[in-house]
């Protein structure tokens, strides 16, 4: 790891900073890439089947299937339960597009709920309110990397005969009651987006499942519907595979994953004791019994849009990178006007997208660098709210 000596005080920091990663892990990087270039073969080879049996191990599921993007992960989890026109998802309200998308981009409909507002997960007591007739799927997100209260999900769904497919995208790693998330439902999704905690070089995904048969169709749907005979479609399918490169260059960032994980806990530990005392500024909690891998470190600047904007903008003068996950809920996006919500409808959810503020945050970030940070956001803060 770099000495905070080499860097100068006034250097910008950035959101994430790949580059360190890649200075770690360059030599592996480029060995598994050669491997791949010698082989001649880029899809479904040696090393995505290895990716699968080594992912589906990490994260205590019985099988893997490497798809395209941590999207197409959830438009095939999607479709392999079933979901079609005329049916219902229900959403957390506040999270990526993406959640929402794959549901629309099947013919079904989104149904938002509104979020916990410690947790920023899809609220479980208003999940029943939302359910109807044409309700089929529940799909938790575990944002930011803290795992949703899946206990209560799982319950009501048993008894309300909903399929379960966690969005695991932001959260691979994070333990739930002991247990590793993406692999707590029938179905689990990854994104390896180059920004995520386990990500590749372009776009990756991937569905985690403990059901023989649900693997045997998606393996089939990533395909074109193909079987045994890769000529013979049994039924309408995608091109959603992950390629060789990916899936080599994935393989060796996971032996490397837990360490990382364990690197964005003790800086978010050193974040929140940091600002435990600045006023105006709420730290991200850990639900109880639960292990939050900080995809991002996502704090609340009281006093809504016009204040957080003001400190992200005073921030970004100071050479320190900030971004807002997200700053407009999905029932308020204009993709979604013709649903028919309206500004209140989900007022956690708003609040929180008027509110956070998500700091720099990846494995390599230096002690300096975190005071740094901390130390601006306080000051920032104080010259605002006057603490």
């Amino acid at each position: 790891m770099t000495d905070a000596n080499t860097k100068p005080a006034n250097q910008p920091i950035p959101m994430l900073d790949l580059r360190a990663q890649y200075a770690t892990l360059r030599a592996e990087i480029r060995a598994a890439l050669d491997e791949v270039l010698e082989s001649q073969q880029f899809i479904l080879g040696r090393q995505g089947l290895a990716l699968e049996k080594e992912l589906a191990g990490f994260c205590g599921a019985r099988f893997a299937v490497g798809v395209a993007s941590g999207t197409d992960a959830l438009i095939l989890a999607l479709h392999a339960a079933g979901v079609g026109p005329g049916d219902e998802v229900l959403v957390p309200a506040f999270t990526y597009i993406a959640t929402a998308d794959a549901v629309s981009l099947l013919g079904a409909k989104p149904v938002f709920v509104d979020i916990l507002p410690d947790t920023f997960n899809i609220d479980p007591a208003q999940i029943e309110t939302r359910i109807t007739s044409r309700t089929r799927v529940v799909v938790p997100v575990h944002l930011y990397g803290q795992p949703a209260e899946m206990d209560s999900i799982l319950a009501l769904a048993a008894r309300r005969g909903l399929r379960v497919i966690e969005d695991n995208a932001q959260a691979i790693g994070a333990k739930y009651k002991g247990r590793t998330t993406g692999a707590l439902a029938e179905m689990g999704s990854l994104s390896f987006f180059p920004t995520k905690n386990l990500g590749g070089y372009g776009d990756g995904g991937m569905i985690l499942t403990n059901s023989e048969d649900l693997e045997r169709r998606l393996r089939s749907l990533r395909f074109h519907g193909t079987g045994a005979n890769r000529y013979i479609s049994e039924e309408q399918g995608w091109n959603s595979r992950l390629d060789e490169m990916q899936a080599a260059v994935l393989r060796v960032k996971l032996r490397h994953l837990e360490k990382c994980n364990a690197a964005r806990q003790a800086h978010a530990a050193r974040y929140t004791s940091l600002l435990k005392d600045v006023p105006g500024i709420t730290a991200p909690a850990t639900a109880a019994g639960c292990a939050h891998v900080y995809h991002q470190y996502t704090v609340r600047i009281a006093g809504r849009g016009p204040v957080r904007d003001l400190v992200q903008k005073k921030l970004a003068a100071r050479g320190i990178a900030t971004t807002v996950y997200y700053p407009i809920p999905l029932h308020l996006q204009p993709m979604f006007a013709g649903l028919g919500y309206k500004a209140g409808d989900f007022p956690e959810a708003e609040r929180a997208a008027s509110e956070v503020l998500s700091l720099p945050m990846y494995p390599e970030l230096l002690p300096a660098q975190i005071e740094r940070v901390a130390q601006a956001l306080a000051a920032v803060v104080r010259e605002e709210f006057g603490g």
